[in-house]
């Protein structure tokens, strides 16, 4: 399988990611088999290929926002079935018998093990996940919109829930990338007026498009005093001014898996009045169901661009430029839910052989970053086959 593989950390300006052929792994018992369509691009990715997570599994494949298609079943799995639709998400393990595991919060597990930090994730055309970390995929999503949800926005659905906003009050967003665009989308249901502090001119854009009441500037002080606010930005120097723009008793949570040095506080100007920090680790599996469910009925429209993924490594270096708005996706199979019925594919290394009722309308033939022909295939119906050519 066509996978690509991290055997250094290291800057992604250096294209540390290598795209290599390796073998299709087998499902383990309670594990299933995935055929990846497309991965999310998340920067949790970016830290641990630039090595900002300590114990990376050298070499190892990343990508933890994966969607695809269940083809192989491992002995003993009962809860998903070979055809099903799922998602493979940052969480893939823990020890289920510690008090954390035992109360519900297996996020907080010392045994936890997450994908494409411990076990090889989606930046391939397959991938292994045990089967009650496998989730369903709600069918009003395409793969490309269903894959930030499966990090950003779970995360971001948790952010939310320990910063303890409710229906009605002042949310304030720090960072406006993947999660934070899908986080307001939610919070904007639950009747919230959101303000948004963003670097990015473009990001700050998209925060109007989507109905932030106000947006400025990333230490630019908010007009109003907010209830609750989130920072999704790994900038440790947000925190003082964002403690100074809650009201008094409310609460400030840090999303990040990492975050630069915060300052010092002056306690008085910053914390006094019941103001409250906390940190957003990982997830449970109950978040992850609870985002899904809540986002298809709302429902959730996520903003993404597309990359092969042959060109992951140039994906993360712009994801660390913030070049782009909402989220970024790479494509692996040819055949992916555009929210139209699709046939069968084979499509490894090739152009895809399924049949369709729609002729191809037109071929455009462009030429790659990687510096190789992209034959691109246009239906009636849309992208027919996206593949690459020597």
């Amino acid at each position: 399988m066509k996978s690509m593989v991290l055997h250094h950390t290291g800057n992604v300006s250096r294209n540390p990611l290598r795209l290599e052929d390796r073998p299709i792994p087998i499902p383990q018992p309670d594990q299933v088999l995935v055929k990846v369509h497309v991965c999310g691009i998340c920067r949790t990715d970016l830290h641990v290929v630039e090595g900002e997570l300590p114990d990376v599994a050298l070499p190892i494949i990343p990508g933890h926002q994966a969607v695809g298609t269940v083809i192989q079943l491992g002995a003993g799995v009962s809860e998903v079935k070979e055809g099903d639709r799922v998602g493979i998400a940052w969480l893939q393990g823990t020890c289920g018998q510690c008090e954390f595991c035992t109360s519900e919060r297996e996020n907080l597990c010392l045994q936890a093990k997450f994908t494409g930090y411990q076990f090889d994730g989606g930046y391939a055309e397959y991938a292994v996940v045990p089967a009650r970390f496998a989730y369903p995929i709600p069918s009003i999503f395409s793969d490309d919109e269903a894959a930030p949800l499966l990090c950003a926005g779970i995360i971001g659905y948790r952010a939310l829930r320990l910063s303890g906003i409710k229906p009605g009050q002042r949310l304030g967003l720090y960072g406006f990338g993947a999660s934070a665009h899908i986080a307001i989308q939610i919070a904007r249901h639950w009747g919230c007026q959101v303000y948004v502090s963003s670097l990015k001119r473009e990001h700050q854009e998209l925060a109007r498009q989507l109905g932030a009441v106000w947006v400025g500037g990333a230490t630019e002080m908010p007009p109003d005093k907010l209830h609750s606010s989130i920072i999704f930005a790994p900038a440790g120097e947000l925190v003082p001014p964002a403690l100074r723009a809650l009201d008094r008793g409310a609460t400030l949570a840090l999303a990040g898996i990492h975050m630069s040095p915060i300052p010092s506080l002056d306690y008085d100007r910053d914390v006094f009045g019941e103001r409250v920090i906390r940190s957003v680790t990982a997830n449970t599996k109950q978040d992850g169901l609870d985002l899904l469910r809540e986002a298809a009925a709302i429902p959730i429209k996520p903003h993404t661009i597309r990359f092969p993924l042959e060109e992951a490594n140039h994906a993360l270096q712009e994801l660390k430029a913030g070049s782009f708005q909402g989220a970024a996706v790479l494509t692996i199979c040819v055949k992916q839910n555009l929210g139209r019925s699709r046939d069968r594919c084979e499509c490894r290394f090739r152009m895809c052989s399924k049949e369709t009722s729609s002729a191809p309308v037109f071929i455009q033939l462009r030429r790659s970053i990687i510096d190789r022909a992209q034959l691109t295939l246009y239906s009636r119906e849309g992208v027919w086959s996206d593949s690459y050519l020597p």
